[in-house]
């Protein structure tokens, strides 16, 4: 028994050792065949043993049954998107923005590194153990996948760090590893995989470990989020945590000027083509945590962070015929039909041409020979046209006067260049709008993919995103390739969606210039549909005009959407159908030392503003975005710009600055003694 228990022990960390030497440096030790053999001699000796057997066994990789569906768990803190950028000069206003908000005395440095290409997750080491595993999801939510995360072997199943340690990490799959699956696949009769992204962001989801387990991924962790005795900066924490065994890129580089900080970025753009994984920019991040945590971050983006763009690759084909495409807004899109072309890890066959006006200004026509590249690595597009391969019988492009889909003829408005469909029952536009509002960032409906859609269209099941809420399983199941059990599923995640927040709705419905923020804005002043719709057509505008950050545009388009008589019909639909639960906003305390007054902060603070405003909403104060009548204070910090503080005393509001605030926060002096 000892001498089996040491045996075991000894396997252990054997094949850990080379999990770690194979997946994370790429350096295996060992073949395969002799891997297997330590692999077979470990099953045995638990299969005699079972009291041998813990959760961080290397056989303990796989679980043996599917799970239930996948349940959403809350992230440590939001995983919020990156700011792009494409420009030399763009990047270098991200570096003075970064020292311009930091206090003059604090030390600033950046971390260049890789700009992955594959899924994000988030991954929970409690006391040296890997408990929990979860998707990017919403940035809020993310779905929760340990199970799956416990096969990827580069990724430790116990490591030497005691106390709680969150980390962002990237789940991508190997060029070589992608090109093995797919000759797989095709000689199974199944379809490739388009990309090692998309992939890796499938294979995550799979409600079967087992399956899982057989592709390829590898885990790559970029961020630490939750882990404050690692290190105190970005840089140093990566090198900590490849010492403790975790996977990293190792490409990072520390840089103290903008010059440093570009020459690391074209170092890494030269490189790129040689790793093994795809990555289609740079990364750059403020090193020091605790200078991150000043900056803080925008509703969308963090400001201690940007992720610069490589020039994104090109191919040249053919074009074979333009087509018009209708989207969910009734806007025509002329499309490029190519000859297909491997281009940025996918075959493209088709390019947007984005409109008519883009048509004319680059003269593509059938049969030009022209250069396509994938804007922002997504959406190919064309974007020159080889003019000197003409053999004259190319076709000049002419702009359709009907709608292709549903023959209505097209409107154009004055001063805008889109020309469109006005049908609102258009089926193009249906099915595009049907396709926004499931999304994830939206209202999140699974199983409703953009086959099952176009089929509920074709078959007049669904006019409009109402319909959705009236759907049986008896008439879903009637439907090609739909079963009973999948017919319940779509029903049922139909039916979950009602319980989403109004900001979610709202972003469903696709309003014009309203993205995730502005529709969380907008649900915040409405609180409920039931108040959105009892907004009179005469009060909107006023309502909507009083957001924060609202421009004119912005206004008039939802002025437009909630005064339009179908546009509030479909509302009233939604709201007698229970669809969408009331908006939680954040409350200022009912008592408190600043209970009555408003505050606006501005400048370099000594914190993070949003902690700012929280501690200023627990007094029992109240928030505002910018200084008008009525605001106040004006609580300062460093670097406040002269016209903050002139519209402070337009409106008579009080200038503080930051301690004078803490010191009406702790009650140590109330507003009336101040001078």
């Amino acid at each position: 028994m000892t001498k089996d228990k040491e045996r075991h022990s000894q396997l252990v960390a054997e094949l850990r050792s080379h999990d770690f030497r194979y997946y994370v440096l790429d350096d295996p030790a060992i073949s395969d065949r002799e891997y297997d053999a330590l692999y077979s001699e470990l099953k045995q000796l638990e299969a005699k043993h079972p009291a041998f057997v813990t959760p961080e066994s290397p056989t303990q990789r796989v679980s043996g049954a599917p799970r239930g569906e996948l349940r959403t768990v809350p992230h440590a803190a939001p995983m919020m998107s990156l700011d792009n950028t494409y420009t030399e000069t763009e990047l270098r206003e991200f570096v003075r923005r970064a020292r311009e908000g930091l206090p003059a005395s604090a030390e600033l440095t950046f971390c260049v590194e890789p700009k992955l290409d594959g899924a994000s997750i988030e991954v929970l080491y409690r006391d040296g153990r890997l408990v929990e595993g979860s998707t990017r999801g919403d940035g809020i939510y993310g779905e929760e996948i340990v199970e799956n995360l416990r096969t990827i072997r580069s990724l430790p199943l116990e490591i030497a760090h005691r106390g709680p340690l969150t980390l962002r990490a990237e789940v991508v799959i190997f060029r070589r590893d992608l090109t093995r699956i797919n000759e797989t696949r095709v000689a199974q009769g199944e379809a490739p995989f388009a990309n090692p992204r998309n992939a890796a962001a499938g294979s995550l989801r799979m409600i079967d470990p087992r399956v899982v387990a057989q592709r390829p991924l590898r885990a790559l962790v970029w961020q630490v989020v939750e882990g404050p005795s690692l290190s105190p900066t970005h840089a140093d924490a990566l090198d900590q945590l490849a010492k403790l065994g975790l996977p990293t890129h190792h490409k990072h580089r520390v840089c103290t000027t903008f010059e440093e900080v570009w020459a690391a970025i074209e170092d890494l753009d030269r490189a790129r083509k040689d790793y093994p994984y795809e990555t289609d920019g740079a990364v750059v991040k403020v090193n020091a945590f605790s200078a991150q945590a000043i900056l803080g971050a925008t509703a969308k983006f963090p400001r201690w962070a940007i992720a610069y763009k490589f020039s994104a690759e090109r191919a040249t084909t053919r074009v074979l015929g333009i087509e018009i495409g209708v989207g969910r807004t009734g806007i025509l899109t002329p499309v490029a039909i190519l000859e297909p072309t491997q281009l940025a890890g996918t075959v493209v066959s088709r390019a947007s041409l984005h409109n008519e006006q883009m048509v004319a200004k680059l003269d593509v026509r059938i049969g030009d020979l022209v250069e396509i590249e994938k804007a922002g690595e997504i959406i190919p597009q064309v974007v020159d046209v080889r003019k000197d391969a003409r053999a004259g019988h190319e076709q000049p492009f002419v702009m359709v006067t009907e709608c292709p889909t549903c023959h209505t003829p097209v409107e154009r408005t004055e001063g805008e260049v889109a020309v469109r469909c006005p049908n609102a029952e258009c089926p193009d536009q249906v099915r595009g709008a049907l396709y926004h509002f499931s999304r994830r960032f939206a209202m999140d409906v699974d199983h409703l993919g953009e086959v099952l859609i176009t089929q509920l269209v074709e078959k007049k099941l669904v006019r409009d995103v109402s319909d959705l809420y009236r759907l049986t399983a008896e008439q879903v199941g009637a439907l090609e390739r739909m079963g009973k059990k999948s017919a319940e599923n779509v029903v049922e995640s139909i039916a979950k969606s009602r319980a989403r927040t109004l900001d979610r709705l709202l972003t469903g419905l696709g309003i014009e210039h309203v993205g995730q923020v502005a529709a969380k804005q907008l649900a915040e002043a409405a609180i409920s549909l039931e108040n959105l719709i009892a907004w009179q057509p005469e009060q909107v505008r006023e309502h909507v005009a009083a957001i924060a950050g609202f421009g004119p545009k912005m206004v008039d388009a939802v002025a437009a959407y909630l005064t339009d008589e179908q546009s509030r019909a479909l509302l009233i639909r939604l709201r007698d159908l229970g669809v969408s639960v009331p908006q939680p906003v954040a409350q200022a305390a009912v008592e408190g030392p600043l209970s009555g007054f408003s505050f606006c902060v501005t400048g370099v603070l000594s914190r993070k503003r949003e902690d700012v405003h929280a501690a200023i909403r627990a007094a029992g104060g109240t928030v505002q975005d910018k200084v008008k009548q009525g605001t106040s204070f004006l609580v300062t910090g460093e670097k406040v710009g002269a016209a903050k503080l002139t519209a402070a005393k337009k409106a008579g509001a009080r200038i503080v600055d930051e301690s004078t605030l803490e010191r009406l926060l702790s009650a140590e002096i109330s507003v009336n003694e101040l001078p």
